[in-house]
């Protein structure tokens, strides 16, 4: 059997590096090798990563082919949509069809790093099919990060108003919220928004009776309620879980509602919200219940949609 350079052994590669390092087409097209893409190959032992999957889309696409929309916020680590399939844009008309790339076409490529378009042209991609929540969970905590910058966005909405993108963008804009520390926090506060309850503190430092102090994920204040978001790292994170505990204590100690959001209960988010109202109305709230109507259905729409409709003229 024929011996693998080590470096052909854990990555994808071309045709055209496999022959320069001596391997022939006849050992590439025998049981060591699996084609990934046309011309694009690796070991048939090796499992590609994510990385690989976009390094070997690289070598089948025409140079100049960038990440990008859901893509490019993958490779980035906002763990979101679909891994499948990937997302390129290149230059010009080129028309390429290769099963699991969508390779889109534009005739001026936005800002970039080489590899990737930037992280604002990436969440205008992103935008274009995106529904409306995962819009603003993952706009608010790009935001939080510090990733969006205001001023190449508002150049790509301005000065762009052509791309793909734009006018989804430019909706879901004034609802992102910067102060959400997470994706799932931001989730839980749309939920609670567009139901139409008490709009509550995000992330605000709490002082309790005894003086300790604590920053809720969700406060609301003059019923004494906190809502929380329990991710998977709370029950890993040895340090985090004790902490939780002790915060948990401290509210109990307090006199201080709290529920917990797990990752299952963000999963039936109509449940959750009524949770969170059925807990304010024991410490007093009076307001409105939750209304499940047309602003909340509008979270689980495509941008696409919800802009067509605004620009649709009244009859």
């Amino acid at each position: 059997m024929y011996a693998v350079p080590d470096d052909f052994l854990h990555r994808p590669f071309s045709r055209a590096q496999a022959i320069e390092a001596g391997i022939t087409r006849g050992v590439l097209q025998g049981r060591q090798f699996r084609r990934v893409y046309d011309g694009v190959y690796c070991h048939r032992d090796h499992e590609p990563s994510f990385a690989d999957r976009i390094a070997a889309a690289r070598l089948a696409l025409p140079p100049g082919a960038l990440t990008t929309g859901v893509t490019r916020l993958q490779e980035l680590g906002i763990d979101v949509g679909l891994r499948s399939p990937l997302h390129f844009v290149v230059e010009g008309d080129h028309h390429l069809s290769i099963d699991g790339i969508f390779l889109h076409r534009t005739v001026k490529i936005p800002p970039h790093d080489g590899c990737g378009v930037s992280v604002e042209a990436a969440f205008v991609a992103f935008c274009a099919e995106a529904r409306l929540i995962d819009a603003i969970k993952v706009g608010s905590f790009l935001l939080h990060r510090g990733e969006l910058e205001a001023s190449l966005l508002d150049e790509l909405l301005t000065e762009d108003r052509w791309r793909r993108g734009v006018p989804e963008t430019s909706y879901v804009l004034p609802l992102l919220d910067g102060r959400c520390r997470s994706m799932p926090e931001a989730e839980v506060l749309a939920y609670v928004v567009f139901a139409g309850l008490l709009v509550p503190e995000v992330n605000e430092k709490v002082v309790l009776r005894d003086g300790t102090d604590l920053t809720p994920d969700l406060w609301f204040r003059g019923f004494e309620l906190a809502v929380e978001y329990e991710g998977s790292q709370h029950q890993e994170d040895r340090r985090q879980y004790n902490a939780d505990i002790d915060r948990y204590a401290a509210y109990r100690r307090n006199g201080v509602a709290y529920e917990l959001i797990t990752k299952e209960r963000l999963r039936g988010p109509r449940r959750m919200v009524r949770r969170i109202h059925a807990t304010l109305v024991e410490r007093g709230y009076t307001g409105p219940p939750p209304d499940f109507g047309p602003t909340w259905e509008s979270l689980f729409q495509p941008l696409s949609r919800l802009v067509g409709r605004r620009r649709r003229p009244e009859r």
